[in-house]
């Protein structure tokens, strides 16, 4: 959805349409498919001096073959291959001529230095881009949700769940896992996430509880969300004006690899010529530039994407008005139960409460207790009196938790209670996560 002077309207593929014929992106020069070509030609050369192996094939394949389709997709596969250049370039991984570089090969180890930090810099700003991207749909997610303890805890709550995505991580390099076992297992987690956003769309899954957060969301803004993946949903639009670019970007990359991974395992045989070298430094020069070029223009086309709208912008902030503290008046002598059902454990209850006051300071009894499904009661939070708290703790059981503010000591005052409670569900890793982990595609 997004907004106009006529109010909110649904996001289609042919209202995007709109939005990026504001955005034109300059073609690719042409010096970048002759670099790709000779680059071609030179690997083709190296690949007579011996059969390749099982990984040059596999690699060679994917340099000639049809690029990935998605744009993030293609922006995790050059990730990956900048990171494997790295590797290849670092200085005890180059052939054993290159280290022994007499004053004469000096040149060729000063342009392997330059281009290894030229992509690590490269890699570095291609992964600040994902993050940033990614809290930003967090953030305009946020805006839908309770801005209380409840909003709080599920930021909590993704916290832990990318501490434990990069524990994942780290377990695979950690067990010998390589570039592309951890490229793998990233993709896999960022498609986890766009299945998420699939059943956020139609409240299926875990979004059949947490669907109740979005505070005020237009149903047209949930279908927009359900279908912007589709093969031909509303990303389409973006990946054919797009996408080309960067598929010849992702080739070029491979290319690149493709190039050092062969010269590197044939220059015992082979010594790799100053033409070649210079071949490599403008192909890892071009590259770096127009990769640069494309990052930094579609990051402009992401952040004023009118699917980027916040709450306020949505006209969610009149649905928050029900979303305010409940207030009830406890008579004396009785108590104010409130029941809450959690489908998981590791769910969060949570609660916010406070008397309204008159001349006297008064207090009122709170416990939390579950309810099984046999009716035993068993105690959680002990009795205590208070005249205001706020609290939470994560459960261990599924089931009915019980709240109960007590007034039954009480022989003469009633008890005028504000209060907002209610169950978080939790994140659960692997197969499912929470409504704000949703990333939109890049």
């Amino acid at each position: 959805m997004a907004s106009t002077r006529d109010g909110l309207v649904p996001i289609t593929r042919a209202y995007l349409a709109k939005y990026y014929d504001k955005y034109p992106l300059s073609p690719l020069p042409d010096e970048v498919l002759q670099l790709v070509e000779e680059l071609k030609s030179l690997s083709e050369d190296l690949a007579k001096v011996s059969p390749l192996s099982p990984e040059e094939q596999e690699l060679s394949s994917d340099a000639n073959g049809d690029p990935v389709y998605k744009i993030d997709e293609n922006l995790w596969k050059n990730r990956e291959q900048m990171e494997e250049i790295i590797f290849l370039l670092d200085k005890s991984r180059r052939p054993k001529s290159i280290q022994k570089a007499t004053e004469e090969d000096s040149d060729l180890t000063s342009v392997l230095d330059e281009i290894e930090i030229q992509f690590k810099d490269m890699l570095n700003k291609l992964k600040q881009f994902q993050i940033k991207n990614a809290d930003n749909v967090f953030n305009i997610v946020m805006t839908y949700l309770p801005q209380d303890f409840r909003g709080s805890l599920i930021r909590q709550q993704r916290e832990r769940s990318e501490r434990n995505k990069q524990a994942q991580v780290e377990a695979l390099i950690n067990s010998g896992g390589s570039i592309r076992d951890k490229y793998t297992l990233l993709w896999n987690q960022q498609m986890e996430r766009r299945r998420q956003l699939a059943q956020l769309g139609s409240a299926t899954g875990v979004y059949k509880t947490l669907v109740k957060y979005l505070v005020g969301v237009p149903q047209v803004l949930l279908d927009f969300i359900k279908q912007i993946n589709d093969d031909h949903g509303p990303m389409e639009e973006q990946r054919l004006r797009y996408g080309p670019s960067l598929y010849t970007l992702t080739r070029m990359v491979l290319m690149i690899r493709l190039f050092i991974l062969l010269s590197w395992a044939r220059s015992e045989g082979q010594k790799i010529e100053k033409e070649q070298v210079a071949i490599l430094q403008r192909a890892a020069n071009t590259y770096l530039s127009e990769f640069e070029k494309f990052l930094l223009f579609i990051r402009e086309v992401f952040i004023n994407s009118p699917f980027f709208i916040s709450a306020e912008d949505a006209g969610a902030a009149e649905g928050r008005k029900s979303d305010e503290f409940k207030e009830t008046t406890i008579p004396a002598g009785k108590t104010h139960e409130v029941v809450l059902t959690v489908e998981a454990v590791n769910s969060y209850i949570a609660w916010d409460f406070s008397l309204i006051q008159s001349t006297l300071s008064l207090d009122i009894g709170f416990h939390v207790e579950y309810v099984s499904p046999s009716g035993e009661k068993t105690l959680i939070l002990p009795y205590r009196r208070y005249d205001s708290d706020q609290g939470n703790f994560c459960t261990v059981l599924a089931g009915s938790y019980k709240l109960v503010w007590d007034n039954s000591y009480s022989s003469f005052f009633k008890k005028n209670l504000k209060y907002k409670v209610d169950a978080i569900p939790p994140v659960v890793e692997g197969s499912q996560q929470t409504v704000v982990e949703a990333e939109a595609e890049a």
